[in-house]
Formats: structure tokens, sequence, C-alpha cells
């Protein structure tokens, strides 16, 4: 595998928009104490100072090595799209490359293939055709920090994802161009980050062949009509609808495919659900057999309304949000104002694809001196919906709870 890191070409990058010190890539623009400007998560130890990296605004910021930026819930009312400065950040590596020559980075596809490629960026750029996608990236410990009882690992808001155009190549025009052997089962994706000690396991992720060969699955090189940003995984990261985002690998240069299941250390170990319909377990309860992390459940939130807003009573007030899935596409939206007790429809905004977030909006007129729990559900286009009532894994996957957002009438 080519895990090269050599010295930026500063032009070519100046030519896709990425003019910045990228020797201070891991490093954010000033510093921050206690005082600084930061946002509370209603949930223990939810603060989090509002920091501006390389690229980035200021976001909400749980590590910095590696960087895990998230990003502040109101964005998500500002635009369908999620900004790329905005769009929250996730690496489990923290000796990320923090320089990247375009000029002699070589995405490689090897394994159980014809012939073993080596493609430039501008090949794939001039040899394949360019497709776009909008898609909603979602890490697997989106909310896990509202999880009770809680859970290890990283303590997520509703901020942990995104939506954005995507372009680039078809993974399977690459898989095509490279020749499938006929044993293979299995495609595993590496990026340019590394461990920092030895025995940490380098970040790959596998798909099966079927999987990876669906039309919508990308190598992109751009997000919302511009390069990817350094933080999101310049120059290439896999795309795959529909999925969470421990499969779409940062810094992708390595392709493989395999004869046989993949056994490293994160499809075997991380990233694993309790191997039931609903894969949940109780608190406490020992888990035995585990599946590996998929596609997203079906999830919907308000975006234009906070908890705890007041709000003009007798008058009409919108309440405005968005909705995915896995890709089956939203079929409607369902808003209730008195916590899930009587349900009005929503109306469905533009449709940007079945991967996308749909916008959806409501209307009610509050009495004045009144509360309101406000709450969304969301159904698919198969009649998946959200649950009622929050799952609990060991590991805090998988929320997709009817959300409620609690605000008074002036």
């Amino acid at each position: 595998m080519n895990k090269r890191k050599p010295g930026i070409d500063r032009r070519q990058l100046l030519k896709g928009s990425l003019a910045l010190g990228l020797a201070s890539l891991l490093t954010p623009r000033g510093t921050w104490a206690n005082d600084s400007p930061a946002v509370t998560l209603p949930f223990e130890r939810g603060r989090r100072p509002l920091v501006a990296f390389p690229q980035k605004r200021p976001l909400m910021v749980m590590t910095t090595r590696p960087p895990q930026l998230e990003t502040p819930f109101h964005i998500f009312n500002e635009d369908i799209f999620t900004p790329n400065d905005a769009f929250f950040v996730r690496w489990h590596l923290a000796n990320i490359p923090r320089e990247i020559d375009v000029n002699t980075f070589r995405l490689t596809i090897h394994g159980q293939v014809n012939q073993s490629l080596s493609l430039s960026l501008h090949e794939l750029h001039t040899q394949f055709e360019q497709v776009e996608i909008a898609a909603v990236c979602q890490c697997s410990g989106n909310s896990r920090g509202f999880f009770q009882p809680r859970v290890p690992g990283g303590q997520w808001g509703n901020g942990a994802m995104g939506n954005a155009n995507w372009k680039g190549i078809r993974l399977r025009d690459l898989l095509h161009r490279a020749g499938i052997e006929a044993d293979a089962v299995q495609v595993r994706f590496d990026g340019l980050d590394l461990p920092v000690a030895p025995a940490t396991a380098d970040f790959r992720k596998s798909l099966a062949l079927d999987d990876a060969l669906q039309e919508e699955v990308l190598v992109a090189h751009s997000m919302n009509g511009e390069a990817l940003p350094m933080l999101n995984g310049f120059p290439l990261r896999l795309v795959v609808p529909g999925w969470y985002a421990t499969y779409w690998v940062k810094m992708l240069n390595d392709i493989e495919v395999l004869n046989q299941a993949d056994q490293n250390f994160w499809t075997t170990h991380a990233y694993r659900l309790p191997a039931n319909p609903c894969h949940c377990v109780n608190p406490g309860e020992s888990l035995t057999d585990t599946v590996p992390m998929g596609k997203m459940p079906v999830r919907s939130f308000i975006t234009n309304l906070e908890e705890g807003r007041t709000i003009p009573g007798g008058a009409p007030c919108t309440i405005s949000g968005i909705a995915f899935d896995q890709g089956h596409g939203i079929d409607r939206v369902l808003v209730s104002v008195d916590g899930g007790q009587q349900w009005q429809s929503a109306r469905l905004g533009k449709d940007y694809g079945d991967f996308s977030f749909r916008p959806w909006e409501a209307q009610f007129i509050p009495k004045p001196g009144h509360a309101y729990a406000l709450q969304s559900l969301a159904i698919n286009r198969i009649g998946e919906s959200q649950r009622f009532s929050a799952r609990w894994n060991p590991n805090g996957y998988l929320r997709n709870v009817v959300e409620t957002v609690n605000i008074q009438a002036g």
C-alpha cells in the first residue's frame, strides 16, 4: 500500500481553492480557554468550545488529536446542503498528512483483479465519467451523548452529520477497469492517515462486493462544487450513500479486492451491533453475537426552533426541519405539538434525491401562555419509521428516536 506523504504543490491546490497553511492543518486558529465562545449540549460534560480549524468556521471541538469537530445545530436550518466549512470532522487516527502533492498522488487498485492500477488525480478526472449525488454523511455515533445510561465513545450531540453534493467517479467503473476476478468477495479501503503507536490498527474498512458495485458508491474529489477540504478527506474520499460514515474512508489512496472476508480490527471488533432485529440490548445485558454496522435508519429533526424557545402566541408558527434515511426516500413526515398525542402531516419540500436531506414544514397557532412539546416522525417509502422509544446498545449507535423540542408561547 502507498502511504506516501510528499510535499504540497501550491499551484494545483490554489486551483482547487485550497490555499491555506497546511503545515498547521491540525492546529486550530487561535487558542481557547474556559471563557472562550462555547456551546453547551444538553447532557453531562456537554460544554464544547467553538474553534476555527483551517478551512473551517468555528465548530464544536470534542477532541483535537485526532480532530473531532461537530456542526452547530442551527447550521441545518440555513441550507439543505451543509457548507463545506461547517461540515463535521471525525478522524480515527491522529497521524494525518499535513501535505499532499497532487501531482504525485496515486490511487492504487490491486488484489483480486486482472490488472493492478495506479491512477493519478488527472487520470481520474479525465478518463472516467464524472457523476454527482446528494447524500447524507452521518457519523455512527451521532447523538451518542443522549444515550441513557451513558456509554463510552465520543459524546456527540446531533451535529455529527451533514448533507452535500458529492462529485467523483463511480467505484464500480474503477473496479471494472481493473477487472474483478471470479473469486472476489469484498473490497477493502485504506487512506493516508496512520496510527501514532505501532500497536494501533491502521484504519481500514471493507464492503461486500455487491455493495461496492452499487451505482451510487463514489470515489469523490469534490463536495458542494469545491475540492474536498483537507479535514474532510482531500484529495479523495469514499462516498457510500445510505451507509454510516465509518465506511466513507478519507484521503483514500488504496483499494484492495479480497477473496475472503476482511479480518482487520475495524471490521471484526469495532463498529459492531447486537445481532438481533433491533440491534439493541438492555443496559447491563451481556453481548454475545454481533454484526457489523451498516446502513442508517430513518431520522428527522426540527431545525428552526430550539429547546426552551419562547414564541409569540396567537400567530401562525412554522415548524420546519429535515428528514433522511438509507436511500428508500422519505414518503411523509408527521408533526405533533402535544408530545405525540395528535399528529398532522407536514408538507415535504424539494426532493434532492433519495440519499439527501428532505426539507419539510408544518404550521400551528399556539395559544398565549401555553407550553408545547414539538415532535416530528419521518416515514420512508417502504414504511419504516422512527422509534418512539430510544434503543440502547453499548456502543451508542443507531439512535433514531422521535426527538422532542419544548417551547413556550408568550
